[in-house]
């Protein structure tokens, strides 16, 4: 059996590791989740403003941008008489509502189908 040369000297070392570290790995943790909740808002996001583009430029109406977008967006329709762009923006609140949100925004663009014009 091996006797240890200093008996009692790192009593409490894992201790203190382990107060150092844990909150490290915990603001990695909650920084990676804030940042696949964001990733998947701009997922959304840009589906919303592809398929109210799409239904624009038809000439169609774009009722499927609510069941889409996420919730609380803002979905802004513009441009001119050959396309049709799309901004759909929404706040992406990290750690609840303790810290400032991100903001996530994605554009889509389409050209107007034959016939259809620009609506006001």
């Amino acid at each position: 059996m091996r006797r240890r040369r200093w008996p009692g000297r790192d009593r409490g070392a894992f201790t203190a590791e382990l107060a150092a570290g844990l909150p490290a790995l915990m603001v990695l943790l909650f920084a990676g989740i804030a940042v696949v909740s964001a990733m998947l808002a701009k997922a959304q996001c840009l589906d919303a403003a592809r398929e109210v583009a799409l239904a624009e430029a038809r000439g169609g109406k774009s009722s499927v941008a609510a069941r889409v977008a996420p919730e609380g967006a803002d979905i802004r329709v513009g441009g001119d008489r050959e396309s049709v762009t799309v901004t759909v923006s929404v706040r992406v609140s990290v750690l609840g509502a303790r810290l400032p949100g991100i903001t996530v925004t994605a554009t889509a663009v389409a050209a107007r189908e034959p016939g259809v014009s620009e609506t006001k």
